[in-house]
């Protein structure tokens, strides 16, 4: 995802395009007619001059973000009439899940997650149980990633072992279903088909609501695949259903696919093109999120000063055979902007080692990158060509994999250190912290998210309410604690706990 996507949007949506198309073509114009007189052709600067007059008044005129929520009205639940008719060869009972138990497994980005409480907010509907045991699932799915050949090679070694649970399957049982789901699905279809046999499903990330009738054919010992691309399926109307029961936060997908082909990513072939989901169905999804999990969210709007720039390379000229659209300069430009626009800001990146053609420069220049940065997180990965790609038609993959494994792990030693630097400027402060729940490290320490989503750790111990003085109490998933950071490393902070708090009660402690 490019970092200055959402500025790029904007410019096509105001129509900034065609407007310098004019411009060019008027310049052409008055060159190609350069022997008539100055008044018949007036001068590029005058023309440029008034184009950018001509859209400053219609920019100060338009529409603004808050017409748009306006406008927006909540999404029309569907009626019992519009449901589609079950395929000829199935009936309505053949779809149904039969109270079939399914057992779901994520890998990848967040998207993927996302798309794991979207496959199943669509099985729960059709009649289908959710297991958090493996050995008891009647359904296995695996909502898989393609981003990397790691990746990839992961969900073959599942698959593996999937395979001896399937064989000693008893006969008393109902027949082990698998099904692959999501990028690896849509790039290697027929392969995952061809190449294990014992996969019953395949659905690619615009098919989830396919899933019941998949499901109904691999009933009867066939293969079932759907890994059609859609230029409209956003799943708007689908309300994900949170996989964690007590998670105390929850990320929003407002669009699908990418319209950017950097020449490195598979994204844009396995997603398909970039849509945009309804503002209202967004709204809705919000708030109904805000009357499950977030209990203080009706006090006050929260969101995190935490911003994701990926970076990929810091050398202008990788950036251009990436095909990102922006140079190392306009990168930097726009991460003194977003501090100067937030002060206290958090910012992630995304950085890929030993890219076709990048030279020792190449990663002395990205290695200064993160120096000047100071990113407070980090996922750097060594490149890995993936095919359909542009690189992988256009450019040689020729940077040794001994030298991308060095540079990556000077990458992350770099990372770490000015990591560690940024998240000490914290240490003395005090911060609010959302609650998540125990350390995955400490039985006696509890971990929780600060503003800038960095991990906070402290231990479990009692504290008072500042709304009820006197009460003694122990943080809860959920509860807001000020939290005194003592100390700091490049991926977490730690501290001691005063009190439970409020959103609203917070700033004046913070």
């Amino acid at each position: 995802m490019h970092p200055l996507q959402c500025v790029l949007q904007v410019q096509r949506s105001l129509g900034w395009g065609p407007l310098a198309s004019v411009s060019w073509l008027t310049l052409r114009m008055c060159r190609a007619h350069s022997s008539l007189s100055s008044t018949m052709c007036p001068s590029p600067e005058r023309q440029e001059d008034g184009a950018r007059k001509d859209f400053s008044s219609r920019l100060a005129a338009g529409p603004t973000f808050q017409h748009f929520l306006k406008s927006a009205s909540a999404p029309q639940e569907k009626l019992s009439s519009e449901v589609e008719d079950p395929p000829p060869y199935l009936t309505m009972d053949e779809l149904l899940g039969r109270q079939r138990k399914v057992y779901l497994e994520t890998y990848g980005c967040q998207m993927n997650v996302n798309d794991t409480e979207i496959a199943w907010s669509i099985l729960q509907k059709s009649g289908y149980l959710r297991t958090s045991n493996l050995q008891e699932a009647d359904v296995i799915l695996l909502v898989t990633c393609s981003i990397r050949e790691k990746a990839e090679q992961t969900i073959w070694n599942r698959l593996h072992q999937l395979k001896a649970l399937k064989t000693r399957r008893p006969r008393s049982r109902v027949p082990l279903r698998i099904g692959i789901l999501g990028c690896m699905a849509e790039r290697l279809k027929e392969e995952i088909l061809n190449r294990e046999k014992m996969v019953d499903i395949l659905a690619g990330p615009d098919a989830y609501r396919d899933l019941p009738r998949l499901l109904a054919v691999a009933e009867s010992g066939q293969q079932a695949a759907n890994v059609l691309l859609s230029l409209d399926e956003t799943y708007a109307d689908v309300m994900p259903v949170q996989t964690s029961a007590s998670a105390t936060s929850a990320f929003v997908s407002i669009m699908r696919g990418c319209d950017n082909m950097c020449s490195y990513c598979i994204v844009p072939f396995t997603r398909g093109r970039e849509r945009s989901r309804p503002i209202a169905s967004i709204l809705e999804e919000v708030k109904k999120l805000s009357e499950q999990v977030l209990q203080l969210i009706h006090e006050r709007d929260n969101i995190c000063k935490q911003i994701h720039l990926p970076a990929q390379s810091g050398s202008s000229r990788v950036l251009e055979a990436m095909r990102r659209g922006y140079s190392r300069e306009a990168y930097v430009e726009l991460v003194h902007h977003i501090r100067e626009s937030i002060p206290g800001v958090s910012l992630s990146s995304d950085f890929i080692a030993g890219f076709c053609g990048e030279t020792e420069e190449d990663h002395v220049q990205t290695v200064s990158l993160l120096r000047e940065v100071q990113y407070n997180m980090g996922f750097l990965f060594a490149y890995s060509m993936r095919q359909k790609t542009r690189a992988y038609h256009r450019l040689k993959d020729d940077v040794p994999e001994e030298v991308k494994l060095r540079r990556l792990e000077e990458l992350i030693t770099i990372f770490r250190e000015e990591a560690t630097k940024a998240n000490q400027t914290s240490v003395g402060c005090t911060q609010l912290v959302l609650v998540e729940g125990l350390s995955k490290r400490s039985a006696t320490d509890l971990c929780g998210r600060n503003d800038g989503n960095l991990k906070v750790i402290f231990p479990d111990a009692e504290m008072e309410d500042v709304n009820n003085p006197g009460l003694r109490v122990r943080a809860q998933p959920g509860d807001y604690v000020l939290v005194k950071i003592t100390s700091a490393s490049s991926q977490t902070l730690r501290g001691h706990v005063l009190c439970r708090t409020t959103l609203r009660d917070s700033s004046a402690y913070c």
